[in-house]
């Protein structure tokens, strides 16, 4: 089996996360796991849509490769912002992956049917949710092929 090789430059991701705990264990799975990736973060729904958008402070944001969002957010609920990136076609290349505490069947549906590339209910023990971030970086940054941001 082929070993896939690391990308030439490293990945932007944007977390979109409103929990300081789950940012903190987030970084930390990229740093053992010696992700050399970019982590973005913003705190809610609209700072997403700056970012996105690079509106104000976000005005010389990157563009993301990869995002993961949390659904349950101030201001803009996780379900808005993630329509909102799939629904615009300057946006909607960019892979999403759902990051949530919910196990709801209509949670996973929705995101789904909102054109969500995965989604990952947030185990609760660290470990856990450390070998999570690890693998959706492995699979999204590292085995499958994303388009570049231009």
């Amino acid at each position: 089996m082929a070993t896939p090789q690391p990308q030439a430059q490293p990945a932007e991701v944007l977390l979109v996360e409103d929990d300081a705990g789950d940012e903190l264990m987030t970084r930390e799975a990229f740093e053992d796991n010696k992700i050399g990736n970019n982590l973005h973060v913003v705190r809610d729904g609209l700072e997403a849509l700056d970012f996105l958008y690079r509106r104000g402070e976000y005005a010389e944001a990157p563009r993301p490769d990869l995002i993961l969002l949390d659904l349950n957010l101030p201001k803009y609920d996780g379900r808005q912002v993630l329509e909102q990136i799939k629904t615009d076609p300057e946006l909607s290349h960019i892979p999403v992956v759902v990051l949530t505490t919910s196990a709801a069947e209509e949670d996973i549906l929705r995101s789904y049917k909102l054109h969500a590339n995965a989604y990952v209910t947030k185990p609760v023990d660290l470990d856990q949710f450390i070998r999570a971030i690890q693998q959706i970086d492995d699979f999204f940054v590292t085995v499958v092929k994303l388009p570049r941001s231009v």
